[in-house]
């Protein structure tokens, strides 16, 4: 059991017994001997190098450092072991390990419990290593296992009380989004001052990088599922901000420049077209930081680093955009699609610095003292406003949809009758450069701006540009399918969002990508929990406000889920017959169905409301063998 709450605890309990008379070894703590030979490849426990370890009866440890960074690391673990009367036990102690060796009769039983402790810090001395761990067992050992499980128990009680999904009318794809929700929670419930991972700690995929997919896919789960979490993670990123302003200077810009990928806050990334140039990064990491603050209602929060990340977000687009005779231009920048790069109006990217740029001036206004510590001008205000009220959207008149970026419908077309099976991912099979100029799209980009920023759009302007990206989409990431499956709800294709909500709920447990062994996709699996909240519920926040939209899809009878808002917890329940909202908790809280306006107090509930009638349109093909993963 890693524990939920005693961050640095884990606890093992064991209990063997014969069906006949067998010897038993337990092996407690082990350490691997050093390689013979230090000339030959290292691998990926060479990352760290141990200095010291000792092996005793019942306590052994082991000290390593990270030697790029000198971090120590010390792992140390108690244990005790309890024969039944009768059964002969020997300890032996050795130079890598205890071994316990138990002679059980048939029917005898031999029980382990072993707590261990993972204590670290940046040139932490060995002493102070060992004292840390010691407290964290001494602890442990004196709270004994059943308060320890009472404590996790507690703590996934709470989870589940505001995180559960009931899917009813498909029992694969409730164990799976049930599944999604607690990795979700493992990856980020005790991150503080780290940010979450791509794989969590569940694999050594990425290399433990931080990525837009925590700030834009996971953080809108946990600020219902854990919003401690969340704010852990925002805190994170601000206290990264002096890293990211000062990388935002060397590009010759004002405000700050998030990195694409990173573990300490530098850009981790060689690769500038797709890196430096995602400058969503910084709109991510910023709108991410308002919607928490909406969500919760944290106004210590809000002061204290929304303030500061969404200022800084505001600056960024003011310098790295421009007043021409078309609007604001933001030029020269790389989107969320891979495959295309150093864009000019990217459309996600400017409707999210729209939306950085209206939530400054709106927090400024808020916050007048954090403000003025900034340096907030009037005047500068009114330039945030200027840009955002004529912020360039492109259009293609002629083919009556938006472009993902300008140019992009007057590229050539992908050849995707010449694209076999075995040519994807197209990024491992073709240069960058010739997937730059062609129409063909990695991932979810334009959608995912119908998603986040959807008030921008009309739906018939949603369905045309829905119908004209999906057939460009190869979603040679695993991103794509969570705001696929929300579009193709809301557009009219229900069954084709169902199968998109299967797939990312499945890409690991049904290792659909192939990949897994690398680690979980943690991003991918948050977007589980969105595909059926946002897609099927139609929760939607643009204004601040809680909006639902709740439909449900020819294969599904019903659908339950729970949102906090600020003090309130409601709870959503979708049926053939009617929706009904329920206030389990809080004061009251307003929220809209369809548009219009119900209040929810303790009193009682607000049932038989309508489902949302979306008239079902036909689906647009995908790309040929690139269609959604989640059938059967």
């Amino acid at each position: 059991m890693v524990s939920f709450t005693r961050r640095e605890l884990v606890t093992t309990a064991v209990e063997l017994r014969a069906v006949d008379a067998v010897r038993v070894e337990l092996r407690p703590f082990r350490c691997e001997p050093a390689r013979a030979d230090p000339d030959t490849p290292a691998g990926p426990a060479d990352a760290l190098a141990r200095r010291a370890c000792r092996h005793d009866v019942d306590h052994a440890w082991s000290l390593h450092e990270v030697p790029s960074t000198g971090i120590g690391v010390l792992v140390a673990a108690d244990w005790a072991v309890d024969a039944d009367d009768g059964a002969a036990t020997d300890v032996r102690t050795g130079p890598h390990g205890t071994r316990v060796l138990v002679d059980l009769g048939a029917g005898q039983a031999v029980r382990l419990l072993l707590h261990a402790a993972y204590t670290a810090g940046p040139g932490a001395a060995q002493v102070d290593l060992h004292t840390a761990a010691r407290t964290v067992l001494d602890d442990a050992r004196a709270a004994g296992w059943d308060a320890l499980q009472a404590e996790q128990r507690a703590f996934l009680d709470d989870v589940w009380s505001r995180a559960d999904v009931e899917v009813d009318g498909d029992p694969v794809l409730q164990t799976a989004v049930r599944f999604t929700v607690l990795q979700v929670v493992q990856a980020a419930a005790r991150t503080e001052g780290v940010g979450i991972r791509a794989k969590g700690l569940t694999g050594t995929g990425y290399h433990g990088h931080t990525f837009w997919d925590a700030d834009t896919f996971v953080l809108p789960v946990l600020n219902h599922a854990l919003p401690t979490a969340a704010a852990h993670h925002l805190r994170w990123r601000h206290t990264t901000l002096p890293q990211a302003v000062r990388r935002a200077a060397e590009l010759g810009l004002a405000g700050a420049a998030f990195p694409w990928r990173t573990i300490t806050g530098r850009e981790c990334s060689g690769y500038w077209p797709a890196g430096t140039a995602a400058h969503h990064i910084t709109a991510d990491v910023a709108d991410a930081a308002v919607r928490h603050g909406v969500a919760t209602g944290d106004a210590t929060f809000a002061a204290e680093v929304a303030v500061d990340l969404v200022v800084h977000a505001a600056r960024l687009w003011l310098s790295l955009g421009h007043h021409a005779r078309d609007g604001f231009r933001i030029d020269g920048v790389t989107g969320p699609d891979e495959y295309s790069a150093l864009a000019d109006n990217n459309t996600y990217t400017n409707l999210m610095a729209r939306r950085n740029l209206r939530a400054a001036d709106e927090l400024a206004a808020r916050y007048p003292h954090r403000a003025d510590r900034l340096g907030v001008t009037a005047d500068e205000r009114a330039a945030w406003c200027a840009a955002a009220d004529a912020m360039v959207v492109p259009v293609d008149d002629e083919l009556g949809v938006t472009e993902q970026s300008e140019g992009f419908t007057r590229h050539a077309a992908w050849d995707f009758a010449a694209t076999g099976p075995d040519d994807y991912p197209l990024d491992s099979h073709a240069p960058y450069g010739a997937l730059y100029r062609r129409q063909v799209v990695k991932q979810a980009d334009l959608v995912v701006a119908h998603h986040l920023a959807g008030d921008a759009f009309d739906l018939d302007r949603k369905r045309r540009d829905f119908a004209y990206y999906e057939p460009l989409t190869v979603r040679d990431s695993s991103l794509s399918a969570p705001s696929q499956a929300v579009v193709a709800a809301e557009v009219g294709h229900a069954d084709l969002a169902l199968a998109y909500v299967r797939e990312t709920a499945l890409i690991d447990l049904r290792d659909l990508d192939g990949t897994t062994h690398e680690g979980l996709h943690v991003a991918a699996l948050a977007g589980a929990w969105t595909a059926l909240v946002a897609g099927f519920g139609g929760l939607r926040d643009h204004d601040g406000g809680l909006h639902l939209r709740p439909t449900l899809p020819p294969a599904l009878a019903g659908l339950r889920f729970r949102l906090l808002r600020h003090d309130a917890l409601v709870e959503v329940r979708i049926a053939r017959s009617g929706v009904t909202y329920r206030l389990v908790r809080g004061s009251g809280v307003d929220l809209t169905h369809d548009g219009q306006p119900v209040r929810l107090t303790p009193a009682e509930p607000v049932a038989d409301l309508p489902l949302v009638v979306v008239p079902q349109v036909p689906a647009p093909p995908q790309p040929p063998g690139r269609g959604p993963r989640g059938a059967g």
